[in-house]
């Protein structure tokens, strides 16, 4: 993803999602890709999954997205008092100063967003990674840009391409009742599933489990 260590920052300044989508079908461009390529994206990558896929349907034959329902349920969960209090650090990453507070105390700021996010798991050495993606001032700044991003015109409507959405049962930063319907906002034939005992990052939680599920999805 952009602007996460030791990806580049952006050179064009952007973090909206139609970047982000753009970024998924460069990348398969640049790897000669075909129709029978595949997406997967989990949180901001699922968003860039989803994007992408609309902007570029000839391009991709399946997609798995993880932990971020269909962007037609942002209204659902930006109507919700409960999962606006989940949202609490979307609003907070606009306010100036955020970054010092989030590199504080070696970032001890994201230990609590993913024990909120993962109830119960070990996310040590996951979190060393992410710490080091972020380290530098420019990475961090950049990071919280995709939150403060001007969002421009990305195409409307589910992507066309079966989708694999999965989600967390415990997940912490998106409450998986609100979007449990999730399936109906997708294309026909695509499937959600919620993964049971794991939260936000149930890849790094569940991984042979969602791996599995994946391989089932895009073989």
């Amino acid at each position: 993803m952009r602007g996460y260590a030791p990806t580049g920052l952006a050179a064009d300044g952007r973090y909206d999602l139609g970047a982000l989508g753009a970024d998924a079908n460069a990348l398969h461009e640049a790897l000669g890709g075909d129709e029978q390529a595949v997406l997967i994206g989990s949180d901001w990558g699922a968003e860039a999954a989803y994007v992408g896929a609309v902007a570029a349907p000839e391009r991709w034959r399946r997609l798995v997205t993880l932990a971020i329902p269909p962007l037609s349920l942002d209204r659902r969960l930006f109507g919700d008092y409960d999962q606006l209090r989940r949202f609490f650090y979307l609003f907070f990453f606009r306010t100036p100063g955020s970054e010092l507070v989030v590199a504080a105390d070696e970032m001890a700021f994201l230990d609590r967003l993913w024990a909120d996010w993962s109830p119960g798991f070990d996310a040590g050495e996951d979190l060393r990674f992410a710490k080091e993606a972020l380290r530098e001032p420019a990475h961090l700044a950049a990071a919280i840009a995709y939150y403060r991003a001007n969002e421009r015109d990305v195409a409307d409507g589910p992507p066309q391409q079966p989708t694999l959405y999965l989600h967390g049962e415990l997940d912490g930063c998106i409450d998986p009742t609100i979007v449990a319907d999730a399936q109906a906002h997708l294309s026909p034939g695509s499937r959600m599933e919620v993964i049971e005992e794991c939260g936000h990052f149930l890849h790094l939680e569940r991984p042979q489990l969602v791996n599995r599920r994946i391989l089932d999805w895009v073989r």
